[in-house]
């Protein structure tokens, strides 16, 4: 009796290298972009989006509208994506789709507003970093009048017309606060979003969103209220720069002693990660304006200890990549994840490669040791994949990383503006392969 099964991924391939130094510039925003992708929905006609990253979640969204009936030409070359939402409709989103990427679940509120239901198989998929509970987009939608059911393994989602209402966040989440918004922006009346996410990203969708013509005011403390209008117009936007591949890139050129500036760099949106960067010794000169950033490594670096938060706190998705920065810096830092309950899956990685790390539920407490080694690793999601690419740029030997796809879903090439830098660091692809097992012995493997 024989089976078979598919087999595929790559890995990335990682050698010591020292003082990565010179100019890069950055690519378009992932958390920005998927969802002015999806808000496009809200509209009828062709819109442009500039500065857009070829990343693989980026193609996800692409094929999810596409589903939806989109018609959508992708200039990668030139970084700009033209959306035709003229002729979509409100078709059930299966299952495999949905589990692709977690910003899914983002065209629930954008095809309430604009067609009344939303049909989706599953929930939505993503990283392997902990609950991400969708319950903060459900039962508010139910809030403004949306009737919510399972059929099966499909969630049903319905409303003959969107009210306002007046929504209290207990926890100011991203995808919630996004979601919310632009269900608000096409709702009868004022809806207002008490204690809402205000990452620069959902800041770079309320300006997209103006754009099209909805009425929306961000007021202190954290509150965005909208005003629901008839309809919405296509728009011309270009997506912010991605202020976590900056930090990746400053935290990969402080690790090898290097000497690094990204002019495209907002430092505003940067303040916590930059003060830790400081507090480490780490020389930091910021541009005119706030605009560009200038980082000169020192070779003695001290431990700094941090908690990540909610903007405008420390970023959770610099958290991976900032420990493996602690981990060869002088004494020990404490690291408090507050984001996400299961963040810490790169620490247990990094301790193969010689690091001092203890995890204590949410705290991991990291003594940094004169030297890394290479191993064989593998990245559980995006931000890991980062920090152990760092890790293996100041490891003795060579380190290999596996779970490409992670990598490939949250940059666009950036391990060419690292190897543009002077690091060591290859993408090995993978092609799928099927093999065959007969009583329990592998006895053919076909590349495809």
């Amino acid at each position: 009796m024989s089976r078979s099964f598919f087999m595929h991924d790559g890995y990335l391939k990682i050698e010591q290298s020292h003082h990565l130094s010179g100019t890069i510039e950055l690519a378009g925003a992932k958390n920005a972009v998927l969802v002015t992708i999806a808000s496009l929905i809200l509209t009828a006609g062709k819109s442009i989006l500039h500065n857009v990253p070829a990343s693989a979640d980026v193609f996800e969204m692409i094929e999810l509208l596409r589903h939806l009936g989109a018609v959508i030409f992708f200039d990668t070359e030139n970084k700009q994506l033209s959306v035709d939402t003229a002729l979509m409709q409100s078709r059930t989103i299966d299952g495999p789709t949905m589990r692709k990427t977690r910003t899914s679940i983002l065209v629930m509120g954008p095809l309430l507003a604009r067609f009344g239901k939303a049909y989706m198989g599953g929930l939505p998929g993503g990283d392997a970093i902990g609950k991400r509970p969708i319950d903060y987009h459900l039962k508010n939608f139910a809030k403004m009048g949306v009737a919510i059911h399972h059929q099966d393994d499909l969630l049903c989602a319905e409303v003959d017309t969107l009210k306002s209402a007046r929504i209290v966040l207990e926890y100011p989440s991203v995808g919630a606060t996004e979601n919310i918004i632009m269900a608000a922006t096409r709702a009868q009346g004022a809806t207002k979003v008490i204690n809402a996410a205000l990452e620069p990203e959902v800041v770079n969708l309320i300006a997209a969103l103006r754009k099209m013509g909805a009425k929306i005011i961000i007021e202190a403390p954290a509150t965005i209220t909208v005003e629901g209008v008839p309809s919405l117009n296509p728009i011309d936007h270009a997506i912010m720069c991605d202020r976590l591949e900056a930090g990746s890139l400053l935290i990969a050129a402080a690790a090898t002693g290097g000497e690094i500036f990204i002019p495209d760099a907002d430092a505003s949106v940067l303040d916590v990660f930059l003060l830790k960067l400081e507090e480490m010794g780490h020389i930091i000169i910021i541009g005119e304006n706030g605009k560009g950033i200038h980082l000169k490594a020192i070779p003695t670096a001290r431990a700094v200890s941090f908690k990540t938060g909610p903007y405008p706190g420390f970023p959770t998705d610099l958290q991976a990549p900032m420990m493996a920065l602690q981990c060869i810096a002088q004494g020990t830092s404490v690291i408090e994840e507050t984001v996400f309950e299961n963040r810490f899956h790169h620490a247990h990685e990094l301790i193969k490669m010689g690091a001092s790390i203890k995890i204590e539920h949410n705290k991991a407490i990291v003594t940094g040791v004169d030297y890394l080694y290479g191993a064989q690793v593998v990245a559980a999601d995006i931000r890991a994949s980062t920090a152990l690419v760092v890790a293996g740029l100041v490891a003795h030997g060579v380190t290999t990383v596996s779970g490409l796809s992670h990598w490939k879903r949250g940059y666009e090439n950036l391990e060419k503006k690292l190897q543009r830098l002077g690091a060591n660091v290859t993408v090995h692809e993978a092609h799928d392969k099927m093999v065959i097992v007969s009583d329990g012995k592998q006895v053919e493997k076909h590349n495809f």
